[in-house]
């Protein structure tokens, strides 16, 4: 795990006006939710630290994008945003705590924590290897508890600040190791409202339904604005207006929900 960039201007100490600070997990693309999850926050007047694993990028379809992670510390940077990115295999049960450890260091503690990452390989149930389903509740699953638990022992905000939230997904016909493991993530999570409740944070989930981040096939993109109400894909910043609005002191009162984002699609 590395720290591999900062968007601090050398003029810019710690005792600057403090800001929230929000750790966003898996933004690697500069299409995907978690960039637009960092950047509707520092638009909102938080401080981000995101991480991405550029393996998982690799492997996929779309490929690695080096230069997402610099680009998108630039934009955080130009929002008044301070930033950190580390590279973290949240597959390793010992990254979230070197993770808070090395965010802390750059920019002190967390208040929100809104985790985007994922391990995501399409497959059923006849053809689905051990070796992918325990990789996917690795990532999705454990590496979620984990996180959570991190968080949970280091948070040091006033009571009602605190926020936690998920990405999930009900998509499991033909995606078994993705769909089941993040409805264990789902779970974890929603415990999360009541077992931290006495530290004063929320926990909530969001479900953004299919999302164009650049994986559809054009005819994948027709069939599914046709089946959705408004008549179009879902976007990267719907998810992310809902996770700024959850993190303001106006969306404090949502706690506990698995909140379904996605147009009318059902």
């Amino acid at each position: 795990m590395t720290d591999s960039q900062t968007g601090r201007h050398p003029d810019q100490t710690r005792q600057a006006p403090e800001r929230p600070l929000a750790l966003v997990t898996g933004a690697g693309r500069s299409e995907g939710i978690a960039a637009s999850v960092a950047e509707g926050l520092a638009e909102a007047g938080w401080d981000v630290a995101f991480t991405y694993w550029t393996p998982y990028d690799e492997r996929m379809q779309w490929g690695a994008e080096p230069e997402a992670p610099g680009r998108l510390t630039k934009r955080l940077a130009e929002l008044g945003a301070r930033s950190t990115a580390v590279e973290a295999d949240l597959s390793d049960p010992s990254a979230p705590g070197a993770l808070f450890d090395a965010v802390e260091g750059a920019l002190g503690k967390v208040t929100a924590l809104v985790l985007c990452h994922c391990e995501s390989v399409d497959s059923g149930l006849l053809d689905t290897t051990v070796e992918s389903f325990d990789l996917h509740f690795a990532v999705n699953t454990r590496a979620t508890w984990l996180l959570i638990r991190e968080y949970a022992t280091r948070f040091r905000g006033p009571h009602g600040t605190g926020r936690i939230i998920a990405l999930t997904s009900d998509h499991t016909v033909g995606n078994l190791p993705y769909g089941a493991s993040k409805g264990a993530l789902d779970r974890i999570t929603l415990a999360a409202a009541r077992e931290l409740a006495h530290l004063g944070v929320t926990a909530n989930v969001i479900n953004p339904g299919p999302t164009d981040t650049g994986w559809m096939t054009d005819q994948l993109k027709r069939d599914l604005a046709q089946a959705t109400p408004l008549g179009r894909l879902g976007l990267p910043r719907d998810c992310a207006n809902l996770v700024t609005f959850l993190c303001s002191d106006q969306g404090g009162w949502i706690n506990g929900q698995l909140l379904q984002s996605n147009g009318g699609l059902a």
